[in-house]
């Protein structure tokens, strides 16, 4: 088995580098829609959330207003209050995904698509938290893989999939840029990273380098499976 991060700011491709890695084999969770389920009416998150929050943050329809909360976190600084909440829920729910996976399939390469595994760890050590998943992505990982891009590409690819042309574009160019902001630039990732793969756009480049790290994850999981046998 082998437990695999793929990370990388937003703009930077993470959803299509997990689909090929998907059409490859690999088994793929999205941390995203992790919290999606999570932040659903009648769940703790939930809860917990309209309560740190206030009711202002639930919409006619009793779901979260996702727009507000996103506002009341990026603008108004309260990021780590949001963060503090959803993270360690989804955290255990990957683990428990990951626990049922490999019971299944001791030979599974499982792959978490998240673009904060390196800001959980920066956020919970700025809050004091220096032992346990959220402060050392090691204990959760055994390897990671970072996705680069130029910053502009990443706001540009990002604008255009929330909106079209126009004022609301401008608007999520600026969403971009808050948003990059809180996140550990590139370099910093990719130092830290085990496979770092460059995402400048040429779809066939970018699966070239995806089925040559595909290639070398499951050689390592087909290795230790076999070292395992030998036990």
């Amino acid at each position: 088995m082998l437990r695999v991060g793929l990370t990388g700011s937003l703009g930077s491709g993470k959803s299509t580098v997990a689909g090929m890695l998907r059409e490859q084999g690999a088994q793929v969770i999205e941390a995203d829609e992790l919290g999606r389920k999570l932040m659903e009416p009648g769940q703790d998150v939930y809860g917990e959330i309209v309560r740190v929050f206030g009711a202002e943050v639930v919409g006619p329809d009793g779901r979260l207003d996702r727009a507000r909360l996103a506002r009341l976190a990026f603008e108004d600084g309260r990021l780590n209050d949001l963060n503090a909440i959803v993270h360690p829920a989804v955290i255990a729910e990957q683990k428990r995904w990951m626990d049922e996976l490999f019971a299944r399939d001791p030979l599974a390469v499982a792959i978490v698509e998240s673009a904060l595994i390196f800001e959980v760890e920066r956020d919970a050590r700025a809050r004091g938290e220096q032992e346990g998943a959220l402060a050392d992505w090691r204990r959760r990982f055994d390897h990671i893989i970072v996705l680069t891009a130029p910053d502009e590409v990443k706001v540009a690819r990002y604008a255009a999939r929330m909106a079209e042309p126009g004022p609301a574009r401008e608007a999520a160019e600026r969403d971009a840029r808050i948003r990059l902001a809180r996140q550990i630039p590139d370099a910093e990732k990719a130092a830290r990273a085990d496979f770092v793969i460059q995402n400048t756009g040429d779809i066939d480049t970018l699966r070239a380098h995806v089925q040559s790290v595909w290639q070398a994850l499951q050689a390592e999981s087909n290795k230790a499976a076999s070292l395992g046998s030998l036990e």
